[in-house]
């Protein structure tokens, strides 16, 4: 009985090991996606070789506007990509030890998976915010050729971006005060008399 019980014993230890060990399963795909930031700085390049040609052109302040709200646009994307790769693989794969490093970003601080889900939620409904201002600066082209209902779509789109960020908020806070309470609170002091 002992050995059946020191068996299973190994077993369980050696499959909790296994499971443990499977979140190196994500790492190629954080290194895929940094792989995928490098290839998009060609992007990034190619617009800005556009809008200096642009600009020595003569082109008008609208379509000059237009390229930079691109520029501004694989920035935020690099941004999402970099924030989903570095927190992604610090929350999920093994922590990066950064703690003493100067150049440690300030958002990288405290960060968990719900801190991460709303800041790429509010990611998200900022790169809509941007593609929705270039449909507002480009508006009469646009809707000459595709009418008002893409407007519209983007719009609800838009927003629903923003509700989203809203109620991940909403929620990661809700479930943060009912697991800290605040000083003060019922549960986190005690009575005086």
């Amino acid at each position: 009985m002992a050995r059946k019980i020191k068996a299973f014993g190994w077993f369980e230890n050696t499959f909790e090991g296994i499971i443990f060990w499977s979140r190196w399963v994500q790492a190629p795909l954080y290194g895929g996606l940094i792989i995928g930031a490098v290839l998009y700085l060609f992007t990034f390049f190619t617009e800005l070789a556009h809008l200096y040609h642009q600009v020595l052109g003569g082109e008008t302040e609208t379509k000059v506007m237009l390229s930079v709200l691109s520029l501004v646009d694989i920035s935020m994307v690099m941004n999402l990509v970099i924030m989903v790769s570095i927190g992604g693989y610090s929350i999920f794969t093994s922590k990066i030890d950064v703690e003493m490093h100067e150049d440690k970003p300030l958002w990288l601080e405290g960060l968990d998976a719900g801190m991460l889900k709303i800041k790429l939620a509010t990611s998200l409904a900022s790169i809509s915010g941007v593609q929705l201002l270039k449909k507002f600066v480009d508006y009469r082209d646009i809707a000459a050729v595709e009418g008002n209902e893409g407007i519209y779509v983007e719009i609800v789109i838009h927003m629903v971006f923003i509700a989203s960020a809203l109620l991940l908020s909403v929620t990661e806070k809700t479930i943060h005060s009912y697991a800290h309470p605040a000083p003060g609170d019922a549960h986190g002091d005690t009575e005086q008399h």
